[in-house]
């Protein structure tokens, strides 16, 4: 019996090819669409669960080794576009019109390159083909205009369906409202809890959003107020977690950690920045200032992934200086690799837990 090439032929013999991630049948999960056959020339689409697919090259090779079986193949075209599934609704907490998923970046303690890491994964999912927003939820010291390029920028008040909104400011592909847009350089924000619940309440259901697939909010450090007013206010994809080698700052990030799983909160992984330092006249060799291995041991006994391991370079601090983050000025630095592999694993996690609940 000759086999006939057609669609259905085409469907059939994708069927055992999986997606890595969801361990499921790409065909059973609708992601094989628009199938057309031609004189042996064969073309579909294949449709991830985010455009920053970390395992995308595997598997468009898989689909193409598996239709090439077909008798009378000439040609395989794979047309790769993505749909992030929406994050599911939680009891008690208010999504954000248009947004699919919201996920902190949060530490237990200060200066170990929080705000770094949530810019330049904001901007690497971005440069994947997401529609990301930022949120800078550190009230107290908002660094994320700096770091996007945006300081002196502003934020334009406009009217929406429910009052006045925010329309957020917007470069590298990032949409993003911080504090400081609000005040002036040198003045201090001196407020008590409920000013500051108030106004990120306000960055969460008062912006001009638009359609996101990703908010990412760089979180204060620490396990106060606004971490608690997060968590209680949206419904949230999860949490990652920023920590450096050293002990004093693994113990705080545990501590952070253990916050959100107690406010049901899924932890995404644990980063481990400033993991070596790289000498930027020696780049062969690496020197461990801060210690190495603390956040692969505190991620198996903690038993969360470990996210990826981020270098400690000169040019991360010097563009995030000038507001140009490191994954856009210098892509194919050690730090910028590893942070995209980082923001490619989050998004995984995040599609494969809307996915699966």
């Amino acid at each position: 019996m000759t086999l006939t090439l057609d669609a259905s032929a085409v469907l059939e013999v994708l069927r055992p090819v999986q997606d890595p991630e969801l361990q499921k049948s790409l065909v059973e999960l609708n992601m094989i669409r628009n199938v057309a056959v031609k004189d042996g020339d064969v073309q579909f689409t294949l449709v991830l669960t985010t455009p920053a697919c970390p395992l995308r090259e595997f598997i468009v090779e898989d689909c193409e080794k598996a239709v090439k079986t077909l008798p009378g193949v000439q040609s395989v075209a794979v047309e790769v576009t993505a749909e992030t599934p929406q994050q599911k609704a939680i009891p008690d907490r208010q999504g954000i019109s248009g947004v699919k998923n919201i996920f902190a970046v949060s530490s237990g303690k200060g200066g170990v390159g929080k705000s770094t890491v949530a810019v330049n994964i904001a901007v690497a999912l971005a440069q994947a083909g997401a529609k990301v927003g930022l949120i800078d939820a550190d009230i107290y010291g908002p660094n994320v205009p700096t770091m996007l390029g945006l300081e002196g920028a502003g934020m334009t008040v406009r009217p929406g369906p429910q009052g006045e909104e925010l329309e957020p400011a917007f470069n590298h592909g990032v949409k993003m409202v911080s504090m400081g847009f609000l005040i002036d350089r040198d003045q201090p924000v001196i407020w008590r809890g409920p000013m500051l619940n108030g106004i990120i309440r306000q960055f969460l259901y008062q912006v001009q959003w638009g359609d996101l697939d990703y908010l990412v909010v760089d979180m204060p450090p620490g396990t106060g107020d606004a971490q608690l007013t997060l968590a209680q206010a949206v419904p949230m994809a999860g949490a990652v977690i920023v920590t450096t080698p050293q002990s004093v700052a693994l113990s705080d990030a545990r501590r952070g950690l253990r916050m959100f799983q107690q406010l049901q909160v899924p932890v995404l992984g644990i980063v481990e920045n400033m993991s070596y330092f790289i000498p930027p006249d020696r780049p062969d060799i690496t020197y461990d200032i801060f210690g190495s291995g603390g956040g692969e041991r505190t991620a198996k006994e903690l038993d969360v992934p470990l996210l990826g391991c981020v270098p400690l370079e000169m040019t991360v601090r010097e563009g995030g200086d000038r507001g140009l983050p490191i994954v856009v000025e210098h892509p194919e630095s050690a730090s910028a690799q590893a942070l995209r592999i980082i923001a490619q694993n989050v998004a995984a996690r995040i599609s494969v837990a809307a996915l699966t609940a």
